[in-house]
């Protein structure tokens, strides 16, 4: 037996005892019993990680956009920290924990951080092709979106019996490392027919300029409705239209619902999405901070809506998107079928007669009727794959 066959046998059962650990019930992750501080060594080790990989090839793994924030004095200082607790923490679920394989891999990581230079890491002058895939970025917006959402998800939930590691968390972490790593390759694909447009409709100029003296709330708020008219549409498109369904049904094959859910999104539908939504922003003039508020709010609202959220807010639904209003939106029920297809206000729901939140329910079950295959792999095929009409 090879040395590299011997090394993959001893490493899948210590992989299934730490999906084990993770995916544990609530009252085995009680205080006490080493699991919050071997989740929290593992998040850590894991971030100070990926952000030494992208100080070390910067080329390849950083996003230009965070580099102000790498170049402040004291963002060495706070990866040692992040570095020195992930030890810390480590060896406490080492301590206190039964089962070893939360601290023990936690540790593993920090000393590979370690050794790729840790705080003091030095860039490698390796030069890219010019594409770059934002390994800091993936880790900023999953620690900031994760510390925003899984506490409210803790603390004020829907469903009190889904657990953090639900079924089928792999997948979605996937799709969100997928959607934030390339976001280069994303951007250009979905800017790429706004800036045609602006070089094509040079006699826009003054319509443009008009727009971009509008007082900047109003701006953004015209911004929110007018892609939310534009998304509504789409969306409703994507339900009807057979081929167009293959691939929005990737996003409903999600059984249970938070705030990671909401990634799970075919590849081909996010860059026709994106290119939907932005193109009537990039072109109408809507000044550039408009743009980049509209762009950070509507990520954060996403989460929202997909949250194991509670609060049946059966007023404000009729009005603003609540997680209820896009929970029955996923639901499996048939009266939950092709409703609420607005991101941001159910109004538009309401005029074009797709508009359902009974009051004070929630859907029973999400998910589609259809078989959609597990895995990144068989859903990215599945619009070319599957056969037969939508499923009601």
């Amino acid at each position: 037996m090879k040395i590299e066959e011997k090394i993959d046998d001893a490493a899948r059962p210590f992989l299934r005892q730490l999906m084990r650990d993770l995916e544990s019930p609530r009252e085995v992750r009680r205080f006490g019993s080493g699991w919050l501080s071997g989740f929290f060594a593992l998040l850590l080790a894991i971030s100070a990680l990926l952000l030494v990989i992208a100080l070390k090839f910067p080329e390849w793994f950083a996003t230009p956009e965070l580099e102000l924030i790498k170049q402040w004095g004291g963002f060495r200082v706070v990866l040692h920290a992040v570095l020195l607790a992930s030890y810390v923490l480590s060896l406490l679920s080492l301590l206190l924990r039964p089962r070893k394989a939360l601290g023990l891999m936690a540790l593993m990581i920090g000393i590979a951080a370690a050794l790729l230079g840790g705080s003091n890491v030095e860039a490698d002058g390796t030069r890219s092709l010019g594409v770059f895939f934002g390994l800091d970025f993936f880790i900023v917006n999953l620690l900031a979106t994760g510390f925003m959402f899984a506490p409210l998800e803790r603390f004020r939930p829907h469903r009190r019996e889904q657990r953090l590691f639900r079924n089928e968390w792999r997948e979605d972490l996937f799709y969100f490392l997928i959607s934030t790593m390339f976001v280069q390759i994303l951007a250009f694909l979905t800017l790429a027919p706004s800036n045609f447009i602006n070089e094509a409709t040079g006699g826009l100029d003054a319509f443009r300029a008009f727009v971009a003296d509008i007082p900047w709330v109003l701006q953004f708020l015209i911004a929110v409705f007018v892609s939310d008219l534009a998304q509504y549409w789409y969306h409703r498109l994507f339900h009807q239209v057979p081929f167009l369904w293959g691939f929005h049904a990737v996003h409903h094959s999600a059984k249970s619902m938070d705030w990671l859910a909401g990634s799970r999104m075919h590849i081909v539908e996010v860059i026709m999405l994106r290119m939907v939504t932005s193109l009537p922003l990039f072109t109408l003039g809507f000044s550039p901070s408009v743009l980049q508020a509209y762009i950070g709010f509507v990520y954060v609202y996403s989460s929202l809506l997909h949250a194991n959220v509670g609060g049946n807010f059966n007023r404000l639904g009729h009005w603003l998107a609540t997680p209820r209003f896009h929970h029955w939106h996923h639901g499996l029920e048939r009266e939950a079928f092709d409703v609420n297809f607005a991101i941001h206000f159910p109004w538009i729901d309401k005029m074009f007669g797709t508009f359902h939140l009974p009051e004070d329910r929630w859907p029973k079950d999400y998910g589609i009727p259809e078989d959609v295959p597990r895995g990144y792999a068989g859903q990215f095929l599945y619009p070319w794959t599957r056969t037969g009409e939508k499923t009601d």
